[in-house]
């Protein structure tokens, strides 16, 4: 009998240890399973961390985030129909080859910028006051703006990514170059406007050394039919003294956005022996020739008349397209021509 029951208790220990191998193998392949389903989340969980890095780096590749005056703006690259409300930076785009959808047509458009007169130019208003609607209809994937239509930003915003590329009148160099950098890296052109800058800045550095060289007082003048205002450093044409080098024949001109109103004998009282002359009558529908007015019996008596050297500005580089490339190139020429070779 003991025999018996011992035999019996032996199978039964076999069967009872079989039991917990099998257990056992069966918890290690169900843990073995339970840590291949993590890797594979984990993987899964990579490849989306990837895909999405790589949309978002893509993403990023094909937009200019833009900081500007009035504010920030996500820009596609190259974007489409693109609307311009500042005369200067259209110059700019007419230079790098870059066709816009619309400009305001309903102000002066400058004579070298004749060629957006054309129908196939959008008429978005004026320079003061867009035309939202047909903005809107345009669908633009940019806006651009500077002063003269800086209270419509909010409302241009709201249709588009708008900008805002005006120039410092007080750093003018500086603030035309980065408008320049900021153009030519939404529109891929950062080769092209990397070229004209250096062209640019040999200008005005060869400019600056024969007007300092020269020491003749200059004065500037904006003449309105029949009044003149003076303008002096850190004014809207200040870079004649700033950039370009000219001494001023008054340092105390108020940094006014339309200048000092000053009288005839104000000028002949300060004597310049340059003078330069903005008309701004000649793009605004002025009744008279800056020339008429200015070239008047006192002005006549001052060193810059009996030398010759009343310099007449094109206005439309000076007062319309200020900041632009050709503008740019224009007013250095202008300027240089009272110095002679």
């Amino acid at each position: 009998m003991k025999k018996t029951l011992m035999g019996w208790m032996m199978l039964a220990l076999v069967f009872v240890l079989a039991a917990c191998g099998t257990s056992e193998s069966g918890n290690e392949k169900a843990e073995s399973n339970a840590a291949e389903e993590v890797n594979v989340e984990a993987d899964e969980s990579s490849e989306a961390t990837e895909e999405t890095a790589d949309e978002e780096e893509a993403a990023a590749s094909d937009t200019v985030t833009v900081k500007h005056e009035l504010g920030e703006a996500v820009v596609p690259k190259n974007p489409e129909n693109v609307v311009v409300f500042d005369y200067g930076v259209l110059d700019t785009l007419q230079q790098l080859g870059v066709e816009p959808a619309g400009l305001p047509k309903g102000s002066t458009i400058p004579e070298h910028l004749s060629k957006f007169e054309e129908d196939a130019y959008a008429n978005a208003g004026t320079l003061f006051e867009p035309d939202f609607e047909l903005v809107n209809e345009l669908k633009p994937e940019l806006i651009i703006i500077s002063g003269r239509a800086s209270e419509a930003y909010e409302d241009l915003q709201e249709i588009a990514p708008t900008i805002y590329l005006g120039v410092d009148a007080t750093n003018y160099m500086d603030s035309f170059k980065e408008n320049m950098r900021t153009i030519g890296e939404i529109f891929e052109k950062e080769d092209e406007v990397e070229s004209e800058i250096a062209d640019v800045e040999a200008s005005v550095a060869a400019l600056k050394e024969k007007a300092e060289a020269s020491e003749e007082k200059a004065l500037i003048l904006l003449a309105n039919d029949g009044s003149i205002s003076a303008y002096g450093s850190q004014s809207r044409f200040g870079l004649i003294h700033d950039e370009f080098g000219f001494a001023l024949a008054d340092e105390n001109i108020e940094a006014a956005n339309h200048g000092m109103s000053v009288t005839f004998e104000y000028v002949l009282e300060k004597n310049p022996e340059i003078l330069f002359v903005i008309d701004r009558g000649a793009v605004v529908g002025g009744e008279s020739s800056a020339k008429e007015v200015v070239e008047n019996e006192i002005v006549k008596q001052t060193a810059a008349y009996e030398n010759g050297n009343i310099v007449y500005l094109d206005p439309n580089y000076w007062y319309l397209s200020s900041g632009g490339l050709e503008a740019m190139k224009g007013m250095l020429e202008e300027t240089g021509s009272v110095l002679g070779e």
